[in-house]
């Protein structure tokens, strides 16, 4: 079992900065993919960042590409979210998922097997 649990949302005026935490325990995450999704309210979730722990290849949906950047601090076995030049559109509620890595390729639309409570993201205009 991993267990998840995020951090860092808040309310942030538009164009500022916000860096969101994912912590794991349980088990260390270097054979997981670690992903971050939202989901606005009436929308459905989607995928924002993943990183694959061994190796930290990473990607982005189109949405944040070039704003948000996603990086893991091995020895804590936290997987963090940088997310600058914030846009109203960005307000959601954030989860980092995790996913073995041998679940597949497409680490958009994959099956996570294990979801943090998520963290409230606001950007005011």
């Amino acid at each position: 079992q991993v267990q998840l649990v995020e951090s860092g949302g808040g309310l942030v005026q538009a164009g500022g900065s916000l860096r969101l935490s994912c912590a794991a325990s349980g088990r260390t995450l270097n054979n997981y993919i670690t992903g971050w999704f939202r989901q606005a309210p009436g929308k459905e979730r989607e995928f924002v960042s993943a990183i694959i722990w061994s190796g930290g290849s990473t990607y982005y949906a189109e949405s944040v590409k070039g704003r948000f950047t996603i990086s893991r601090y091995n020895a804590k076995n936290t997987v963090y979210l940088q997310m600058n030049s914030l846009k109203p559109e960005d307000t959601a509620v954030y989860y980092c998922a995790a996913a073995p890595l041998t679940r597949g390729v497409n680490v958009a639309t994959m099956k996570y097997d294990y979801w943090g409570q998520g963290t409230q993201v606001t950007v005011s205009s």
